[in-house]
This record gives C-alpha cells, sequence and structure tokens, in this order.
C-alpha cells in the first residue's frame, strides 16, 4: 500500500518543486565543479546496490579524500553551495527520482554505503535489507544533525561514528520496520516536515515512546 502513496506523492512533489529546483542546478552549474547530481552507490532492498541521486554538495572525489564518508564542520570538501543545501536538506530532493523509479520509498531505513552496512549486526542488516530505504525515516529524523553532533562530541569521531552511533541507528532501523504500517508511514512524513520546519525538534518522542534507549554518549548529544 505504501508503493502507492510513495508514486502519488514522488511524481506530485517533482512537479510542484522543480520550479524552485532549476535555480539551485543553475547556480549548481556555475559554481565548485559545474556537476548537479551527486550519483552514490547506495545498498537497496535485498542487498541490490543503486545509485542515490543527491544534489552536488562536496568534490566529486570526496570519498577518497581525508575524512572518508564521515563529513566534518568546516570540511574543505563542501561545494560553496553544499553547506546551504545539506543544512536544509534540500540535497536529498533529487532522491524523489529514486522513489518514483521504486529504488526508496519515502519512508524506510537510511540508504547507506557497504562500509557503514557492514557496521550493524549480520541479524540487523538481514531484516532491514527486506525493505526499500527511504527519504526519510527514524535514523534520518533522530540523525538529521548527525554532523553537528559529532562536532559537538569531539575526540575521535570514527570512533563514536562506528562503534556507538551506527548500532544504535541499526536498533532504530529495526524498531521502525518492526512497527511499520500506514499510520505510522503518515506520521513519519509529517514528523519530517515538521523538523524542517522546527530544526532540533524532538516531537518524534511524543510520537513514538518505546524507541529504543541511547547509549549514554549520545544521550546528552540528542
Amino acid at each position: 500500500m505504501t508503493r502507492f502513496f510513495d508514486i502519488i506523492f514522488s511524481f506530485f512533489a517533482m512537479l510542484i518543486l522543480l520550479p524552485f529546483m532549476i535555480p539551485i542546478m543553475v547556480g549548481l552549474h556555475l559554481t565548485g565543479e559545474h556537476y548537479i547530481f551527486y550519483l552514490q552507490p547506495r545498498i537497496g532492498k535485498d542487498g541490490k546496490e543503486f545509485k542515490v541521486f543527491k544534489f552536488a554538495t562536496m568534490l566529486l572525489n570526496s570519498p577518497q579524500m581525508p575524512g572518508g564518508c564521515i563529513t566534518q564542520e568546516k570540511d574543505p570538501r563542501i561545494l560553496p553551495m553544499g553547506n546551504f543545501l545539506r543544512k536544509t536538506k534540500i540535497n536529498e530532493l533529487p532522491q524523489l527520482i529514486n522513489i518514483f523509479c521504486g529504488q526508496m520509498s519515502l519512508v524506510g531505513p537510511r540508504p547507506i554505503v557497504q562500509a557503514h552496512l557492514d557496521l550493524y549486526p549480520e541479524a540487523t542488516r538481514a531484516t532491514i535489507l527486506g525493505f526499500r530505504p527511504g527519504l526519510t525515516g527514524i535514523g534520518s529524523l533522530i540523525f538529521r544533525d548527525e554532523e553537528g553532533i559529532l562536532n559537538r562530541a569531539g575526540g575521535d569521531r570514527k570512533h563514536l561514528h562506528d562503534e556507538i552511533i551506527a548500532p544504535y541507528k541499526g536498533q532504530l532501523e529495526l524498531w521502525y520496520v518492526e512497527r511499520r504500517n500506514l499510520i505510522n508511514y503518515f506520521i513519519m512524513i509529517f514528523l519530517t516536515a515538521w523538523s524542517v520546519l522546527h530544526p532540533g525538534s524532538d516531537a518524534y518522542k511524543r510520537y513514538f515512546k518505546d524507541l529504543p534507549e541511547p547509549p549514554e554518549t549520545l544521550k546528552f548529544l540528542l
């Protein structure tokens, strides 16, 4: 049933947002490395790899540069328009193409790279790969400002991400797929829209009271 709404919502969203996205595409073409979209391999349903569409926010070769797939504050790899697009999450809008084509859903587990997927326990990977990854989801909502969380924490960013954040994300994704239904699908869309208008909001806690408890290290950062 959610696939029907994915098609309808993504189609009309692309039509409505196209006039807004055209100036962004022109701006990206005229700045930075002059490319508009960044197509990054992600792992989708049943473990199939697909290319996720995003507006370009970083240098094309950034995953092979120092920092890898983890972005830091004032990252020198970020393009001139990159900070604005990333902060507002506008860079995610081209994923509507992935949704319309059936590679993603509006709501689901985060579409991640293989290296980050490998940080999840095997049982977690097997479960979440049974579903289409989502433009939004409980993991995306809670870690909307993941760069800010890593910046506030300081210290060994890679250790924090790989050993603490990634396992907790896995728990969140399992929590959602076990409660996946049409009502939670629409609640998640509403909460995502709310978080865009009210950055830093923790409204999700009022709707989902049985979320997995975050590790002590994360509690004061979320």
